[in-house]
């Protein structure tokens, strides 16, 4: 099956009335938990590769990974997506090394920590997206930046993120700002700050409507019915994960990430593509503790990743339940890259 792009997904994923978790890898065994999940649900897939993981693992080995994972499950469709670019550089690069999806992450400047103008946010991502549709790849656009609204701080993922205190103005997307942004930009798909961030310390509690901005999302999907929206630094943090990684040696505080259920309302106002990396990271982490204890003879690094690559598949699994993903690959005829550049140029894929 031919690799998809980000809007044909999303565009599905409208239609039929799911969202898309979106997961980050950067070596096989993540590759292969995701893969292996999204076959035994019949789950489309997201991979996203950020500067840091092609960095980590070179465009190379990602570009060779992502083709293995496409020849060993022909009957999944597969988006391979470019997390937080923060130049044209970074984005048309990816495109080069076959990513059917880029983000510019406009809302901070090149640097990946000083909070952008709009006007700057605008410019880029434009040009971004101009590029990208030429030769039929999607882009996912930033408004507004990923941070607390209980610290007004912003956590660093590979190093990107805002440096300082943020204002509420930063912290929370507006919604009419939103749709110019959009008209003018015209993104396939939009990621907005709620009071989501990266990382596994998200909330200092439960969060409530004072610090998870679901009406934001609701806003937005009234006054942009068709658009994507995207939620970023969505894991929700299970208690029983945090609970593994501190029996076997880990030091976590208590913390607590975005509820399923908060997501699941989101699926219903238009969010899409719901990005998830620290639950991977943190079910990987606390199975290859729980060997390290249990198993103090060991040094085959097989005997630490297959459980690791197990328990990520866990969590894949379960989020492709919870978002209704599951039983939607086969339903899915993937639009060939070219055939969206055509669609771009006639106006049909134009967000009105």
């Amino acid at each position: 099956m031919s690799r998809i792009t980000l809007r044909q997904l999303l565009d599905h994923a409208a239609q039929e009335g799911y969202g898309v978790p979106a997961f980050n890898i950067s070596n096989i065994e993540q590759l292969l938990a995701i893969m292996r999940a999204a076959k035994e649900v019949d789950a489309p897939v997201i991979l996203q590769a950020s500067r840091g993981a092609r960095s980590y693992s070179s465009d190379s080995m990602i570009r060779h990974m992502v083709s293995a994972a496409e020849e060993m499950y022909p009957d999944i469709p597969i988006c391979l997506h470019q997390d937080h670019g923060n130049n044209q550089a970074t984005c048309l690069s990816a495109i080069q090394n076959g990513f059917t999806s880029v983000m510019m992450d406009g809302s901070l400047e090149e640097d990946g920590t000083t909070p952008a103008t709009y006007e700057y946010n605008t410019r880029i991502t434009k040009a971004i997206s101009t590029a990208a549709h030429s030769v039929g790849v999607s882009v996912e656009g930033e408004l507004g930046c990923l941070g607390s609204l209980e610290s007004k701080k912003s956590e660093k993922e590979d190093g990107h993120g805002a440096d300082g205190e943020l204002s509420l103005d930063q912290l929370l997307t507006d919604p009419k700002q939103a749709k110019t942004f959009v008209d003018e930009t015209q993104v396939d798909a939009l990621a907005i700050a709620m009071g989501t961030s990266h990382g596994a310390y998200k909330f200092s509690r439960k969060p409530d409507g004072e610090i998870l901005a679901m009406n934001v999302v609701k806003e937005i999907n009234r006054l942009i019915p068709n658009l994507h929206l995207v939620m970023h630094g969505s894991s929700s943090v299970p208690q029983d994960l945090q609970d593994v990684f501190n029996e076997f040696g880990g030091e976590m505080p208590q913390t607590w990430g975005v509820p399923i259920e908060e997501i699941q309302t989101g699926i219903k106002y238009g969010v899409r593509k719901i990005n998830i990396d620290t639950d991977c990271r943190l079910a990987m982490a606390g199975a290859i503790r729980k060997i390290s204890i249990k198993k103090k003879s060991e040094f085959d690094p097989r005997q630490f990743l297959i459980p690791a690559t197990k328990e990520m598949g866990k969590v894949v699994k379960q989020r492709y339940e919870q978002f209704g993903t599951a039983g939607q690959a086969s339903k899915i005829k993937v639009i060939p890259v070219e055939e969206m550049a055509n669609r771009y140029q006639t106006g049909e894929l134009l967000f009105n």
